[in-house]
């Protein structure tokens, strides 16, 4: 089975979508295999991270703004401003699909792990995703 699932993204950041894929799996009504979720675009991406504590998201964001930062002169991919590369960059350090196990019907995630679609375009947007299961 594979669902399309359209995010709407406000800005640049972490944003968890942990309930949004729960809830595709719950509909599925698969009790153990595997949650498969690839983000199709090339200036996001998906990462499993705390989500408990707002100040690890912040201080991964924080980080990452500083090892890529914008304006960088040795940028020319800049069309559409000076967050493009940098968004590319970010994208390709990080990852555009996830897998995780489905055990008894749910997420295979810890306790203080949550799905985040991480937008690294300053702009709103929207983020096609696509789950598949099996």
């Amino acid at each position: 089975m594979v669902k399309r699932l359209r995010i709407p993204v406000p800005a640049q950041g972490l944003h968890e979508i942990t309930d949004a894929i729960a809830e595709v799996v719950l509909g599925a009504g698969l009790t153990e295999g595997l949650c498969t979720i690839f983000l199709r675009h090339t200036s996001a991406s998906l990462t499993i991270q705390e989500n408990a504590d707002p100040s690890a998201r912040h201080d991964l964001e924080s980080w990452f703004n500083r090892l890529v930062p914008e304006n960088d002169p040795h940028f020319t991919h800049t069309d559409e401003g000076p967050d493009d590369m940098p968004s590319h960059i970010k994208a390709a350090l990080t990852s555009t699909s996830l897998s995780i196990p489905v055990i008894d019907g749910r997420l295979g995630l810890g306790t203080w792990q949550g799905i985040f679609l991480w937008e690294h375009r300053r702009t709103r947007s929207s983020r096609e995703i696509l789950i598949h299961l099996r």
